[in-house]
């Protein structure tokens, strides 16, 4: 039988090769973010994995369990996770050949509002932090948290430049979205 740390795993490894598999099929980059910003998104994103998915990278205070083993913090763990990984899959998908690991602007881009692009602005984004506080929970160590922490700070950043960029691109669609959908949290942020 698969053990929940396991199965949280399998999880990770479908949804990168999810991605993988779709790198290929974007269109050509119209304008992209400046390199140095890019070093800054994938260290940050790094060191949040890391936290959450290397032991190592949580020595002493970082390795402190703060999440008690029950059978709720484990169900919670893995509907968390999957719920997280299945919205960022969707909206992968929903995205299709406009997405970008990066901040870029593609060829005939254009504004995704379907989907769960209904219900917030950056659901990807909103969907792997879900999948990392589930898989945090999992770990329940004070470091996966902070990773989660950390990972949500990344990607609220990521998603203003996201947004600078769509609101050069699409100023009138993209203004009145962001008028009417949240960033992150539906109804909250």
């Amino acid at each position: 039988m698969m053990d929940v740390n396991e199965a949280i795993r399998w999880a990770w490894l479908a949804a990168g090769a999810i991605w993988a598999a779709g790198w290929y099929m974007t269109k050509r980059t119209a304008r992209a973010e400046p390199a140095a910003s890019r070093v800054g998104h994938i260290v940050t994103f790094a060191v949040a994995f890391g936290l959450l998915f290397a032991p190592w990278l949580r020595p002493g205070p970082l390795g402190w369990r703060v999440v008690p083993f029950s059978t709720a913090a484990t169900v919670a763990a893995i509907g968390l996770t999957l719920a997280g990984i299945g919205v960022a899959i969707w909206a992968r998908f929903s995205l299709g050949r406009n997405w970008s690991a990066v901040v870029e602007v593609k060829q005939g881009h254009t504004l995704v509002r379907k989907g769960p692009y209904r219900i917030v602005r950056h659901p990807m984004y909103a969907g792997l932090l879900t999948a990392m506080l589930g898989t945090a929970l999992a770990c329940g160590e004070l470091g996966a948290l902070l990773g989660v922490v950390l990972a949500f700070a990344g990607w609220l950043a990521k998603a203003r430049l996201e947004e600078s960029f769509l609101l050069l691109e699409f100023p009138q669609a993209y203004g009145e979205y962001r008028q009417r959908v949240r960033t992150l949290i539906p109804f909250v942020l």
